[in-house]
């Protein structure tokens, strides 16, 4: 049976079972710890909490502006930064050259990830991502965090529920979420 999340539960209890994040932030006000963040960074707090007692402080990064600067002319040699920012402006810069563009996640992580390079390698790595979707076997990468829809995704990826309505993948994921242990699709 799952425990209660309470400051009594067991770091193997607490790690063993799937928590909402509504839940970890109930438990974080609970006992005076920030519920900001993501849910993976508020589990790493609550661990914290559990295993020491201590309360870890969210990690702030400090804010930039998100206004571009208004001397700064976007064009396609402009240089990613570490400060960079996905802004209107920046989109609407971005459309003048790519109609259907929009920040996915792939995009968001290409900047974070190639500072130094510019906005033609931008451009190029839309074009190559949109290339890669027209691939029947392409599938889009699930972030950790997202626990429900990979294991949504995995269950009809099982040639046996492929016929199966969304109310059973959801009961499901409602029973393995209920277990100890992975909340991962098994076959």
């Amino acid at each position: 049976m799952r425990p209660n999340l309470t400051k009594e539960v067991s770091m193997k209890d607490f790690n063993d079972y799937y928590w909402l994040k509504e839940e970890l932030q109930t438990f974080c006000r609970e006992n005076g710890i920030s519920t900001s963040g993501s849910k993976v960074e508020i589990s790493d707090r609550i661990r914290t909490y559990i295993d020491t007692g201590e309360i870890k402080k969210p990690i702030r990064k400090s804010r930039v502006s998100n206004k571009v600067d208004n001397d700064l002319e976007l064009n396609l040699e402009t240089v990613i930064t570490e400060n960079h920012r996905c802004s209107q402006e920046v989109r609407a810069f971005f459309k003048t050259i790519i109609p259907k563009f929009h920040f996915s996640t792939y995009i968001q992580n290409y900047f974070k990830n190639n500072i130094g390079k510019t906005y033609r390698d931008v451009v190029d790595a839309w074009n190559e991502e949109e290339e890669r979707k027209k691939d029947p076997t392409y599938k889009k990468k699930i972030a950790p965090q997202f626990e429900y829809n990979q294991f949504i995704r995995d269950f009809y990826t099982d040639p046996k529920n492929q016929q199966k309505s969304r109310k059973e993948a959801i009961e499901a994921w409602n029973t393995i979420k209920s277990l100890p242990g992975s909340n991962k699709y098994t076959h």
